[in-house]
């Protein structure tokens, strides 16, 4: 099945396709059960009892916890206490159950295992017919049984029956792992899973989508009225095909949004994985989810389309630091030599377990110290060839691990400068203020050099759009929260007097067009596509004659940082010159050099982030519209509020 815009009239960027759309059923991740209402979504108040892990289900209103909710299933109190949950999460399980409760009229009497349910794709001969050590057939096995086991027991049947035939249980659990997206919420982060009907789920996968999807909170109302998009044909294949009214005002609602322009009958299409990620994972992805090889544009390209290419690339190097061979440095990927230096298959996924390792380590235990140096030596050092000890690979910094690599020491360089403050909170040692100033302006650094390195890749590939939004905003804040920090007092008292920077504190103080047209509601005209490039240029320029002012203000204290020269324009990478690392590790800045000029570099900091913040929400407006959460923090921030 598949999507089309209408036939009325051609659709700009920025532009709701959908109403907001309920979901048909929605559970919540064991790890949110506790947090979040399981009807509608809504935060709940802290829990009293922090220490109770004990899964159960949890409601905001009397409304939402009624027994006559057509979309809650009592089984789901026995799925939970008979689940080994503590070895899996349960969600898809419930889901199911939400399902099977609400269409159990509908499909108990099908006999054989259905293609479809309520339109919606089972694709169950795929999930468990093809040979694999997935374990996905063992799922589907076991859920199924599970499902049958706390039907029967809330409906207080014989318990010996319920794993017997599970056809019906084991369709709907496929049509729960084919359709199902997770839910995110204030923040990012996610916490649970929804199945929606065919107006959402037969919206095709892309990986150059001309669409993206959000979820709006409960208390949100208004929006696009109309469907803008229609079904190519309607679903067949002897399956169960229904229209659902019942769903209005029940968990977390759902609406597409236009991150091109799309024209009448174009079909349109979303992404079901991560887009920055090189072909051969977005595949291997998609695979093990659902059974299908993506024949896209940007997959079909050959040779391999730019973001494809550099998203894994390495580089050779011999005593110098980025000496790349010249068929990897232009990319040539028609050259004879590009597959004997393209993805050298052992050094990478060693290196790769290195780098993954690291970050998983810190994600699990918080040791953000070992982290930054694993981390770091990998960027910087690489890793040694087993036959030529004398000859290193590094990943390129469009490489899709040194992005992952720079995601995780902006964090991780965050919290080791909050540890070292709380650690020592009435230290009167000007080091500790140092190590706390060196860490914050590291982690911002590495902020602007990812959002650099994602929008340099946007460039070719506009459907980025959604993370290099997210990636300029928290640049924009990493950098506004740095310039604003009270430790700037301690790196500035050797001058006399120091600049007041209270005018700074607003970025309103920031005179630059992108402010006036943030406020004036830029894509609220009718002539978006055209505005959207004036604005991306306006911005690029500004950003670029600032950036060289703070730069190596930034990355003064990091060898890797300071191999980068320019943290926007890629294009020196392709430079045959080679740059001698011992130059480069040196040391720091002289500090006749900083003393001095930092005070400017501040208020060039904040001039940077305000710019970084504007085009942030400038992205997430066509993404996500001006009423998501991310436009409405990031225009709280503009405000003068803290990030």
């Amino acid at each position: 099945m598949e999507m089309r815009a209408g036939e009325e009239d051609d659709i700009d960027i920025g532009q709701d396709l959908t109403p907001p759309l309920s979901p048909l059923a929605f559970s919540l991740y064991n790890s949110s059960l506790l947090s979040h209402c399981s009807s509608c979504s809504s935060p709940l108040p802290p829990n009293p009892h922090p220490h109770h892990h004990l899964p159960s289900l949890l409601y905001c209103s009397l409304k939402c916890s009624s027994t006559s909710n057509p979309h809650l299933s009592a089984a789901e109190h026995h799925l939970l206490h008979t689940h080994p949950h503590h070895l899996s999460d349960t969600s898809d399980l419930r889901a199911s159950l939400r399902l099977l409760y609400r269409f159990d009229a509908d499909i108990s009497g099908f006999g054989g295992f259905p293609a479809r349910i309520r339109g919606l794709l089972t694709n169950r001969e795929k999930l468990i017919g093809i040979a694999g050590n997935d374990g996905v057939k063992e799922r589907i096995k076991d859920g199924g049984k599970a499902i049958a086991v706390a039907r029967r027991m809330s409906e207080g049947l014989d318990l010996d029956g319920g794993e017997g035939n599970c056809v019906v249980e084991e369709a709907v659990l496929c049509a729960v792992l084919t359709n199902a997206v997770e839910v995110q919420v204030k923040g990012g982060g996610s916490i649970g899973i929804a199945v929606y009907g065919t107006d959402f789920s037969w919206i095709n996968h892309s990986c150059s989508p001309n669409a993206c999807y959000r979820f709006l909170p409960p208390e949100f109302s208004g929006g696009e009225s109309r469907l803008r998009i229609t079904p190519v044909a309607t679903a067949g294949g002897g399956g169960i095909e229904l229209v659902d009214n019942e769903c209005k005002g029940y968990g977390p609602r759902v609406v597409v949004r236009s991150i091109k322009a799309i024209k009448k009958g174009e079909e349109v299409s979303i992404a079901y994985t991560d887009l920055l990620q090189p072909k051969a994972l977005r595949q291997s992805e998609l695979w093990l989810k659902y059974r299908f090889i993506c024949c896209c544009r940007r997959c079909s390209a050959l040779p391999p389309c730019y973001v494809d290419l550099v998203l894994q690339l390495i580089v050779n190097t011999y005593g110098s630091f980025f000496v790349q061979e010249e068929s990897v440095v232009n990319l040539d990927s028609t050259n004879p030599s590009y597959d004997q230096n393209f993805y050298r298959e052992k050094e990478i996924e060693k290196l790769t377990d290195h780098i993954e390792d690291a970050i998983s380590d810190y994600l699990s235990f918080n040791n953000a110290e070992s982290c930054c140096e694993k981390l770091e030596n990998a960027l910087t050092h690489g890793l040694l060839k087993e036959e030529n000890l004398q000859q290193k690979i590094r990943l390129h910094p469009l490489h899709h691990l040194s992005l992952n690599t720079c995601t995780t020491l902006a964090s991780a360089y965050k919290v080791r400068g909050t540890e070292l403050l709380d650690l020592n909170p009435e230290s009167d040692n000007d080091e500790d203020y140092m190590r706390a100033f060196d860490m914050n302006r590291i982690s911002s650094a590495y902020s602007f050099l990812l959002a650099g390195a994602t929008h340099h890749l946007f460039l070719s590939e506009s459907s980025l759009i959604a993370s290099t939004a997210n990636y300029w905003t928290y640049a924009g804040e990493s950098l506004i929260n740095l310039a604003r920090s009270t430790i700037w007092n301690f790196v500035l008292k050797r001058q006399s007097p120091v600049t007041d920077f209270s005018p700074f504190q607003s970025p309103k103080s920031c005179d630059c067009v992108l402010m006036a047209m943030f406020e004036a509601d830029f894509v609220s005209s009718q002539s978006r596509n055209t505005e959207f490039e004036d604005i991306s240029r306006e911005f690029l320029h500004c950003i670029k004659n600032i950036t060289p002012n703070v730069w190596s203000f930034l990355v003064s204290s990091n060898c890797y940082l300071r191999t980068i020269k320019d943290p926007l324009d890629f294009s020196w990478l392709g430079t045959k010159k080679s740059v001698n690392i011992s130059e480069l590790l040196k040391g720091n800045l002289d500090s006749s050099k900083e003393e001095g000029f930092a005070d400017q570099e501040r208020m060039d900091i904040f001039r940077l982030g305000v710019h970084c913040l504007l085009y942030g929400g400038f992205l997430s407006r066509i993404c996500w519209g001006k009423d998501s959460y991310l436009t409405c923090s990031i225009q709280s921030v503009l405000n003068g509020g803290r990030t």
